[in-house]
């Protein structure tokens, strides 16, 4: 892991508002609750030995149907609603980073390391993780009402649940895993989660498109003051408006 250049006064830069890190936490918090109850149900020595078995699958459908909720609520958020929309954006600039091998490649720019692919606020694999979540919470609470209401449905169709169900909660637990191990791995990422702010040179390495964006926001609001008014802005690029 990449130790962080040491960090000077004032180069710590808001990334994310304390509603955007409520809505990450407890929908976290609610996913972590739905795996834990499913691996308890699913596997018989650990469910034998944790018993009540009731109580886990309790647990399991109230964490199941409320894991919509947070993002629900986050939607009053201003900065959240514009995260979604970030996070939707899949430009020219994601592609780039996708095909590239080295997309955590840095160049020396004004004695600050910056990464060569132009990222925003979120790179392509931020977003891909994104809308697999959004699309598998949707489909487990869909399949999940059904075995847990199973009475309107044929059999057939409670099979195919089942299995859909099944399948999906062992793809989510190992994309789980996978993100859980790359947050771990970067100490940027994880204080901008816990405090919503994080460094400038974490932001040049991993996101060099949001950074002056943040920083071109500040000179223009600074300027605007100054002169009396904001400069208009121009015609924006993919990255750009990304960030």
């Amino acid at each position: 892991m990449r130790r962080p250049e040491r960090e000077r006064p004032g180069d710590r830069l808001p990334r994310f508002t304390r509603a955007e890190r409520w809505v990450h936490h407890a929908t976290a918090l609610l996913m972590l609750g739905c795996l834990a109850t499913a691996l308890t149900l699913y596997v018989p020595g650990l469910s034998t030995a944790v018993g009540r078995r009731d109580l886990i699958r309790s647990l399991h459908l109230w964490c199941g149907f409320a894991l919509p909720v947070p993002v629900l609520l986050g939607l009053a958020s201003r900065a959240f609603r514009a995260d979604l929309r970030r996070l939707n954006r899949f430009g020219p600039h994601d592609m780039e980073w996708l095909r590239r091998a080295d997309r955590r490649a840095v160049r020396r720019v004004g004695g600050l390391e910056r990464g060569v692919v132009p990222v925003g606020k979120f790179n392509a694999g931020q977003k891909l993780n994104a809308a697999f979540t959004a699309g598998a919470i949707l489909v487990m609470l869909g399949t999940g009402a059904m075995l847990a209401f199973p009475d309107p449905w044929p059999v057939d169709v409670r099979t195919g649940a089942t299995f859909v169900h099944d399948w999906l909660f062992l793809i989510v637990a190992v994309v789980t895993a996978g993100h859980l191990w790359y947050a771990l791995r970067d100490r940027g990422a994880l204080l901008g989660m816990a405090t919503g702010r994080v460094d400038r040179a974490w932001a040049a390495r991993h996101h060099p498109a949001w950074l002056d964006a943040v920083e071109g926001a500040v000179e223009g609001a600074v300027e605007g003051a100054v002169e009396g008014a904001p400069t208009p802005p121009g015609p924006a690029s993919a990255a750009e408006r990304d960030a």
